[in-house]
């Protein structure tokens, strides 16, 4: 194995490891770390954690394990993986785990960037856009665990780290991969281990990645691992993919404006059930009665939480943030293991924690990686006789439900 990468939820994971395996390399994502080795024919082991939005101690505790084992691998460089909308609050988790494994590996010069142009996120003066908006404008400041109310990555960056942040500039990204690599080393010179780096096209990602070939440590989304593949002398492919015939259902969790717009188009051509949040923690609505009518439905059936920002606080007031949150993933947990059971072949999932929660339901191990739905989210064979598509909330067009499905079944 040659990159070794840590994903701190299972949707970016696997928004990674289609970047990495369109790049040519041969990828396999695990749920979780491994307890043997891994196939030798694996170039990039992807990780993939639950870590997001867990304590930070718990997740810098997962991640040096994660790291421990694609050590053992072999792999010469590394990869720590978050949110392309930099997910976190002022205590963690992005800052105590990008400086616990700089320390393991006695990284300096670590690149952050979260920048994903393909999916409207740029990074320019050191500030993440979502489009032409700012992260703190965009939605993401009501999001229910990581709520962003600070575009600038430094600023937002600097108290959850015992380093200081630094940032390469537009200027010096346009200049190319040898401009970058002096502007890394400028930064690191004035003091800095941590370093933003603006991008704000394809283009720029591919120079950074270039910049990074020597680098033990790279942190960022999935856009920065663009250009790492060629470091490795890998040439850009599409990825194999064996369609799987049979029933597809869809869950969704996620409660970004993205998501909401598309469940909201689903549902004018297919069955959708909303999951209210109430009536699962009070016992009014069971994961069988969920499955029992997802299984009886014709075409594409959807059954969501996906409430407006509102209605979740209005929950979390109720009940308590943790307890509402465990109840609807346990929920979905439980509805995914019931339908698979009934022999439903295509599950479908909306937002990383939804997704963690049916991954880890579905007691899923390793994804083969298959070609790509929406920018960010690929076709995965789960087993045998089972696909998924493993959707962040922000991703994706408003048809992507359809189109997951598509690509699933070949249909």
């Amino acid at each position: 194995m040659l990159l070794g990468c840590i994903g701190d939820d299972f949707t970016g994971s696997s928004d990674l490891a289609n970047t990495l395996a369109k790049g040519g390399m041969r990828v396999t994502q695990y749920t979780g770390v491994p307890r043997g080795p891994a196939d030798p024919g694996v170039q990039a082991g992807v990780v993939a954690l639950k870590s997001r939005s867990i304590d930070p101690a718990e997740a810098v505790a997962k991640s040096l394990e994660a790291l421990e084992w694609l050590r053992a691998q072999g792999c010469t460089q590394f990869f720590f993986k978050y949110c392309s909308t930099f997910d976190s609050t002022a205590h963690g988790n992005i800052g105590p785990v990008a400086d616990a494994l700089a320390a393991a590996l006695d990284a300096h010069k670590v690149i952050i960037c979260p920048a994903f142009p393909g999916t409207g996120r740029s990074i320019y003066q050191g500030h993440l856009f979502v489009n032409d908006t700012l992260l703190n404008e965009s939605g993401m400041q009501n999001h229910p665990l990581t709520p962003m109310v600070d575009a600038d990555l430094r600023r937002w960056l600097a108290p959850q780290t015992v380093h200081s942040v630094g940032h390469v500039a537009t200027d010096a990204v346009f200049a190319g991969s040898v401009a970058i690599a002096a502007a890394l080393q400028g930064a690191h010179a004035l003091g800095h281990r941590h370093i933003v780096v603006d991008a704000i096209r394809d283009a720029d990602l591919i120079e950074i990645g270039r910049a990074a070939k020597d680098l033990p440590l790279i942190t960022g989304g999935s856009g920065v691992a663009l250009g790492l593949p060629a470091n490795f002398g890998c040439v850009a492919q599409t990825p194999s993919w064996r369609a799987q015939t049979g029933k597809t259902v869809a869950l969704s969790g996620s409660c970004s404006v993205a998501t909401r717009a598309q469940v909201a188009r689903h549902a004018k051509h297919y069955p959708v059930r909303e999951i209210i949040a109430a009536d699962v923690i009070e016992g009014r609505l069971s994961a069988q009665d969920m499955a029992d009518w997802l299984v009886a439905q014709d075409g594409i059936p959807l059954a969501y939480s996906s409430a407006d920002p509102e209605v979740v606080k209005s929950v979390q007031a109720q009940f308590g943030l943790d307890r509402s949150a465990l109840a609807i993933e346990r929920f979905m947990a439980d509805v995914a293991r019931l339908v698979v059971a009934a022999g439903v072949t295509c599950v479908i999932t909306a937002g990383g924690e939804t997704s963690g929660a049916v991954v880890e339901g579905l007691g899923l191990q390793e994804l083969e990686i298959g070609p790509e739905i929406d920018p960010g989210v690929p076709a995965l064979r789960a087993g045998p006789a089972l696909v998924v598509a493993l959707k962040s909330g922000n991703f994706g067009a408003e048809d992507f439900f359809e189109k997951a499905a598509t690509v699933l079944t070949g249909s």
